[in-house]
């Protein structure tokens, strides 16, 4: 009994080694050179961006060209407008078209999406705002609902009690609408910190897509047109303040797709096909065009300008994964796996092996050696089982090995 105690004793010590080492490894290290700060410019229809150098921060182009800081203010107008207008520049039009203030500030948005939001498991409640309260601050509702085969239910968050009279009508009204129980996909932002609220868009059973809202209490739905084959996999409900896009959507094949406002049509967007789960995406948007990004897990970064109207592709730039450091290629000399608890694709919290090195054999095969060199005046036989663990599990066995033996 004492003896498997130590074996498991030993295993957990070496579990934790395999955690601690790369990440005090990695943290010495300090973090990877990151991708510069990049937006399209409207003004001279190239891609712009801030880098750091010896001399502090550099602005430059596409061209090459490096830049004062009221140049790159001035074609970077809906970015900088703050700027601008401090400094008695802002112009009247950009690109011929009239622009103000209020409206810069009202075109521009940010969405952001990353593997982590999006490999997430649905809670399956969801509360659905008043989007017509007459109020100007929007206020939680106190019931929830869910979405099941028989229709929706609408759950009263202090009793429990189900809303008979409100889930009837609701699902009466998503069935006339031509809505097939259950949802597949239900997508929506459930937050008062926002100024308006589109309530939530639905994927039905069939595949099809939904509008979803409440409006003075009553149910608005509407079914969405969408290409024959197209299968929704993704929605994210934007809710800007421009109010020109209902939602951002993905298809089964990576397609990104903009819904918009005033004719609820889905527009397909001239970039080539995402993975959300595995690909993050980041939009910087204005009156005029978008500055897209997308990094791969490599590290590798795409970037895309794209028309804010007809979402056709204005630019395109790539840049490859940072090159690898010294001190990032001698990790996988050092150590044969990594076990780690969390994950950049996900929010999970659990043991996973990952970074498996063949190449770390070779100083398992030495400290094996040593090891059995150390224990070489012991008078029991050579210690062939610890050998063959540390060749497997290389320094995080040795160390482990080392601090349960009492004579080393």
């Amino acid at each position: 009994m004492i003896r498997l105690s130590k074996i498991l004793l030993l295993f957990l010590v070496t579990a934790l080694l395999a955690w601690v080492l790369p990440w005090v490894y990695g943290f010495l290290g300090g973090a990877r050179p990151g991708h510069p700060f990049t937006l399209y410019s409207s003004v001279s229809g190239q891609f712009s961006w801030l880098e750091s150098s010896e001399q502090g921060v550099v602005r430059r182009d596409d061209t090459g060209q490096s830049l004062t800081d009221k140049e790159f203010d001035s074609i970077l107008p809906f970015f900088y407008y703050r700027q601008l207008l401090s400094d008695n520049r802002f112009p009247d039009t950009v690109c011929g078209v009239p622009v103000t203030p209020q409206a810069v500030q009202t075109g521009n948005f940010m969405f952001r999406s990353s593997p982590r939001q999006v490999n997430t498991s649905p809670v399956g409640l969801y509360p659905l705002l008043e989007s017509m309260s007459g109020r100007v601050d929007l206020e939680a509702p106190g019931d929830v609902f869910r979405i099941g085969r028989e229709g929706i239910t609408f759950i009263d968050c202090a009793t429990n009690a189900v809303e008979t009279e409100k889930s009837a009508a609701f699902t009466e009204a998503m069935r006339c609408a031509g809505f097939v129980f259950p949802a597949r996909l239900i997508a929506g932002n459930p937050t008062t910190r926002k100024e308006y609220d589109e309530g939530f868009f639905i994927v039905d059973q069939s595949g099809r897509l939904f509008h979803l809202k409440q409006t003075q209490g009553r149910p608005f739905v509407r079914a969405v047109e969408q290409a024959a084959g197209t299968e929704i996999a993704r929605i994210f409900v934007t809710e800007f303040r421009n109010r020109r896009y209902f939602a951002f959507l993905f298809d089964d094949a990576g397609q990104f797709y903009v819904l918009t406002t005033g004719d609820y049509a889905l527009h397909p967007v001239d970039v080539p096909p995402v993975d959300p789960t595995r690909q993050g995406m980041m939009i910087v948007g204005n009156l005029l065009d978008w500055t897209l990004k997308i990094g791969d897990p490599d590290g590798a970064e795409h970037l895309y300008a794209v028309d804010g109207a007809a979402f056709g592709r204005l630019a395109e730039k790539h840049r490859p994964a940072p090159e690898e450091r010294v001190f990032d290629g001698a990790a996988r000399y050092l150590f044969p796996f990594r076990l780690s608890f969390t994950s950049r694709l996900d929010n999970e919290v659990r043991p996973r092996l990952t970074d498996f090195s063949p190449w770390a054999l070779v100083l398992g095969a030495v400290l094996a050696v040593v090891y059995c060199v150390v224990r070489r005046n012991r008078p029991a036989a050579p210690p062939v089982l610890a050998s063959v663990f540390i060749l497997v599990c290389g320094l995080y066995a040795f160390v482990g090995l080392l601090l349960f033996d009492r004579r080393s």
